[in-house]
């Protein structure tokens, strides 16, 4: 008995002023790529929860007595801490997806993918699941970052299903490598010369 081949669920491109760079980037690269102005807002994020917390205990003291208040520090420091680093990934993802400015990103993937091509790695990772709960792991994932502040939801499967062509990583790496066969050439020619 055969199995049926299930069909391809390409992924959407919309409509954006960036590049698509990635529909559905790892937690790890998404992470990896985040500029110093997303830990910043992040950081201040994470101090906004207990800041508050401090300025309303001195407006309105809640009269919990002693010990009452500590606890409810450190569960506010836990939740802004969740939050601050959820405004570092939405920040980070959004500009994966083109919504944000990404010129640094774009330099960036295609450095990372073409220095891949060039090791003869796959460009997405290597991943133990079956071609179709990648696919499934995919759709489940795709533009998640957009709902984030609602439902936290981020792809950890390594998967080639990322909405984007990846022909331009493979012409660049043989742009590139042609370039330095060429100097290697002209170094090689130099050394005889001499």
């Amino acid at each position: 008995m055969s199995e049926r081949q299930r069909p391809y669920v390409p992924a959407k491109t919309l409509d954006t002023d960036y590049p698509l760079i990635d529909s559905d980037p790892h937690f790890k690269r998404v992470v990896r790529y985040a500029r110093r102005s997303d830990y910043v807002a992040g950081a201040i994020s994470t101090a906004a929860g207990p800041a508050l917390m401090l300025v309303w205990e001195r407006i309105a003291p809640s009269m919990v007595g002693k010990g009452g208040f500590a606890p409810i520090m450190r569960l506010t420091t836990g939740i802004s801490a969740f939050a601050g680093f959820l405004m570092l990934y939405e920040r980070s993802i959004l500009r994966f997806y083109g919504f944000t400015e990404n010129k640094r990103e774009v330099e960036m993937d295609m450095r990372e993918m073409v220095d891949k091509v060039k090791r003869n790695e796959p460009l997405y990772g290597k991943s133990s699941l079956t071609p179709h709960m990648q696919g499934v792991a995919s759709r489940n994932s795709r533009y998640s970052g957009v709902f984030l502040h609602v439902l936290p939801w981020f792809n950890f499967v390594n998967h080639e299903q990322h909405g984007v062509e990846t022909t331009k990583y493979y012409q660049q790496a043989e742009r590139e490598l042609a370039a330095e066969q060429a100097e290697r050439g002209l170094a090689a020619e130099q050394v005889e010369s001499s």
